[in-house]
């Protein structure tokens, strides 16, 4: 019996320092061979083009990039509204205006270029399946993302009663941007524990990914 074919990523890598770029595709290729950088740009104009040309699976986007009309990577985001293509951005910034910029506009997540090589591989995986990833201490400012007011708080309520308390505290963690690992080390449970927990929050809140999942706890302010 022949083994199953390894599922295959195509990424493109925007920054405007061809240092990151070459480093982001080394570290890539020595740490998963299931994910192919197919192409590079520097500034806003080449980003467009090159995503529109390669239809990459995932770009992995600075958020701070010359040329265009100065919107840096939200300008990248606008210039490929409609694509099937998922944006991770990955930045030194960890400025609050940088992360609810580029969320606004569409990007699937935020990490900082403090992440190791194999937690970016993981996170490049995470958002080709629709999941939203971010770097923990940058989660609280996805609240600012997805409206201002708070929700109703019977409607609130009535919603949480639906899961169990451990299902709250995996709901938090798993909204803020950590892993299926990362909760069960925060939690002292085994990583199928969370995924059994996980699959159950988002059947009970009639949600279809993590994604979705972090856009309601952020519009309860509940992360």
């Amino acid at each position: 019996m022949s083994e199953p074919a390894t599922p295959h990523f195509r990424v493109v890598v925007v920054d405007d320092h061809s240092m990151v770029r070459t480093g982001v595709r080394t570290e890539l290729a020595a740490q998963a061979p299931d994910i192919e950088v197919v192409g590079e740009a520097d500034d806003v104009p080449s980003a467009v083009a090159a995503v529109r040309a390669l239809a990459p699976d995932v770009v992995l986007l600075d958020v701070h990039l010359p040329g265009g009309n100065g919107g840096g990577g939200v300008e990248v985001l606008a210039g490929c509204a409609g694509l099937p293509t998922r944006f991770l951005a990955l930045s030194v910034s960890d400025a609050s205006e940088d992360v609810v910029g580029v969320i606004r506009a569409g990007a699937r997540g935020y990490v900082t270029k403090a992440i190791t090589p194999a937690e970016l591989a993981d996170a490049v995986r995470r958002v080709a399946g629709g999941d939203a990833v971010f770097s923990p201490r940058l989660a609280g400012f996805v609240l600012d993302s997805f409206g201002t007011g708070a929700a109703d708080v019977a409607t609130t309520d009535g919603e949480l009663d639906r899961l169990s308390a451990r299902e709250q505290e995996v709901m938090r963690l798993i909204a803020r941007g950590y892993s299926y690992r990362e909760v069960a080390g925060e939690l002292f449970i085994s990583i199928k524990t969370v995924e059994t927990h996980v699959s159950a929050v988002l059947r009970k809140l009639q949600l279809s990914s993590r994604y979705e999942l972090t856009r309601w706890a952020a519009a309860r302010r509940l992360i």
